[in-house]
This record gives structure tokens, C-alpha cells and sequence, in this order.
């Protein structure tokens, strides 16, 4: 991520798409205006969606967007989906299983031309796996591998930092598997210096241009930074409203 880049950011990454109540992008309808303002149609990516058709999934965020005034075309309707992407006034990508979106997005040549126009300012949405790849890897994903990316996992690289989507402490009872608080730390662990942001539902990330800033309901639980003695530190917390401590944007993944 280049100096410019970075300072030019306009990124809305949300952690989930649905409410407690399973309404559609209801629960950041303020954001997404603030965000989308003068924003009169949308190129929506509808790669995640595995077991949703296209056409119907992009039907569903339009319905969705429409009280905005802000029109939606999904990408997969136009005989080159990175040129619709090009030709936006701002993207959109959707959530569902992110092995299956980075594919597409590779396959399409679409990952470029995203990763270019969050570059020049071009506001960017994402909602679960949407989220995901807009980090360095999409390494930090809940999802199964249902497919493999010929690229590899590297994705757009919006941020400097890790993501995790729907990140939540829950441990039932008699669950003897690792909760996703000891699998980030595991992550963290085996990648030294590398910074992870786990999103609670109901929360986002903004960035507006170098800063980005915590909103929505929950504080945001962060891993992989150290002490003064270089030592991983146990998962921190940042609130609502409150930046993202700079060390994260330092970090990355080669």
C-alpha cells in the first residue's frame, strides 16, 4: 500500500450484513449513507456467493440500497466485470465464502482493478468475506477452503492489517475445539510483527484516508501487538470511536 494510497482511502468493512433480526445492511444503513453520499450507482461484486445465485444476490443489496438512492449493478452481468468495476463510482463486495470470492476475483482480473480504485479514492464497502480480502491475505477467514485461489491467498491489501469477520469469544459448553480467540492467537504466533483486527457483528471499520476508526456496537479485539519487552501481548481492545492504534498499519504480510 502506497503512501497515496493509503491517504486516499474511503473504506467501509463491516462484519456482517444481517441484524439480530436478519434485516439486510439495516443495522449500518447511517454509515452506508454517510459513506455512499453523492454515490448514485454502485458495481456490486457477487463472487463469495456459492449456494446464491448472482442475479438474486444482487438483487437483495439493491433492494437493500435503494432507500439511498444509490442504484446497484452486480459485476457479473457485464461482459468485463474489472472494466464495470473501473467505471463505478464506488464498489461494493458482498460476503459468503472468501476462498471462493478470492478465486473469482483472481479469475476475472477484478482483484486489480479494486485494489486500483481504492487507490485513487473510489469509496469501497465490504461486508464479511468482503471484509476479509480487503487485507493483506485472507489467511484470518472463518470459512472453509472450498476452493483454491491459483494466486494464492493474498488479496487486496486496503489495509495493513489482518481482518476477522464475525469474531466472537464463544465457548459452548462440552466444546473441546479451539475458540477464535485461540486461533488468532495461534495466527499471531506463527506471524510475528502481524496484526489482526477481529470484528464483532455489529461493528465496522472506517478509514478515511490514513486513519481508521472503530463504529458500530462492539469494540474491536486486536492481536499481535508486543510489550516492551517484544513479547506478543494478549488481545487488546479498542472501543467504539476510537482509532486503530498505528503499529497495525506497519505490519502487514510480506
Amino acid at each position: 500500500m502506497t503512501p497515496h494510497a493509503r491517504a486516499s482511502r474511503r473504506l467501509l468493512l463491516l462484519s456482517n450484513s444481517r441484524d439480530a433480526e436478519g434485516r439486510y445492511l439495516v443495522h449500518a444503513r447511517d454509515a452506508l449513507a454517510a459513506h455512499l453520499l453523492g454515490v448514485r450507482e454502485a458495481a456490486f461484486v457477487p463472487y463469495a456467493g456459492v449456494t446464491v445465485a448472482w442475479d438474486a444476490y444482487t438483487a437483495r443489496v439493491a433492494a437493500a440500497l435503494a432507500p439511498l438512492g444509490v442504484a446497484v449493478r452486480g459485476v457479473h452481468a457485464d461482459a468485463d466485470p474489472a472494466a464495470a468495476v473501473r467505471a463505478a463510482d464506488a464498489v461494493l463486495v458482498g460476503g459468503g465464502n472468501t476462498f471462493h470470492l478470492l478465486r473469482e476475483l483472481q479469475r476475472t482480473s477484478v482483484l486489480a482493478a479494486l485494489r486500483a480504485r481504492a487507490a485513487d479514492g473510489t469509496p469501497y464497502v465490504g461486508w464479511s468475506a468482503g471484509s476479509v480480502v480487503a487485507g493483506p491475505t485472507i489467511r484470518t477467514t472463518n470459512d472453509m477452503p472450498i476452493v483454491e485461489p491459483p494466486g494464492g491467498l493474498g488479496a487486496l491489501g486496503l489495509v495493513g492489517f489482518q481482518l476477522n469477520a464475525h469474531f466472537t469469544d464463544a465457548h459452548p459448553p462440552g466444546f473441546q475445539g479451539e475458540t477464535r480467540r485461540e486461533r488468532l492467537a495461534e495466527f499471531v504466533a506463527a506471524n510475528p510483527g502481524v496484526g489482526v483486527v477481529g470484528l464483532p457483528e455489529g461493528s465496522w471499520l472506517h478509514a478515511d484516508g490514513a486513519r481508521v476508526t472503530v463504529e458500530g456496537a462492539h469494540s474491536a479485539v486486536l492481536f499481535g501487538g508486543t510489550d516492551v519487552q517484544g513479547a506478543v501481548d494478549a488481545a487488546t481492545e479498542v472501543p467504539p470511536g476510537q482509532p486503530l492504534p498505528e503499529w497495525l498499519e506497519g505490519a502487514g504480510i510480506p
